[in-house]
């Protein structure tokens, strides 16, 4: 589906709902039409699938991006101290959280971690506002198929001071990340496992 730019009317600020039941089905929404396909893929990890999600279909959407901000927000602990994500995928994520949170007067910075270090200035592999050593970090992702991506950004967070326990992704694809991140004593949470994206798919295809 092509994006079309246009002034919003009632029937499309489903986003600015304060009802996070209707935001998440309308986010559900968003995913069938825009990012999921099915045929014949090979993923980054070279595996083949039988679908493709791409998430920034979703994340860079202008509602998309308010309702994944709000549904996230929702979702953090109480004493989170920031967001974090690998990037490219987690950049728009941590982004829309970070902006809600201003909006809802509980201000919760982003950070962005770097697959290789900058190669100049500080040859930091976090950039973002600087935290106090220790300060609780939630890593965000928008799909989890064996966990190992959004594992790099724990590391990194890690190395750099912080404390980093718990990852919360868009999408789980349901293909070992959640028994992966378990087994490293990581807490994890998805707003959608694979099997609703696919049921919902099929309901709007028939």
């Amino acid at each position: 589906m092509v994006y079309h730019t246009e002034s919003s009317t009632h029937k499309d600020l489903w986003a600015t709902n304060s009802d996070l039941n209707n935001i998440r089905q309308s986010l559900l929404d968003l995913f069938c039409q825009l990012a999921y396909q099915e045929g014949d893929f090979v993923l980054s990890s070279g595996a083949r699938s039988s679908y493709y999600i791409n998430g920034k279909q979703v994340t860079l959407h202008p509602q998309g991006a308010l309702a994944i901000g709000r549904l996230l927000f929702n979702m953090l602990p109480s004493d989170t101290q920031a967001v974090a994500g690998l990037t490219l995928g987690a950049d728009p994520i941590v982004s829309a959280v970070s902006v809600v949170s201003a909006l809802e007067n509980r201000p919760i910075p982003a950070l962005i971690v770097r697959k290789e270090a900058k190669g100049h200035g500080t040859k930091a592999y976090v950039e973002g506002p600087s935290l106090p050593e220790g300060a609780k970090v939630i890593v965000l992702e928008d799909v989890v198929t064996t966990g190992q991506s959004a594992m790099k950004a724990v590391n990194r967070l890690r190395d750099a001071g912080y404390t980093v326990n718990q990852v919360i992704s868009l999408i789980d694809r349901q293909q070992g990340g959640a028994k992966y991140y378990k087994s490293v004593n990581l807490q994890f949470q998805a707003v959608f496992p694979i099997t609703d994206i696919q049921e919902r798919y099929k309901n709007i295809s028939n």
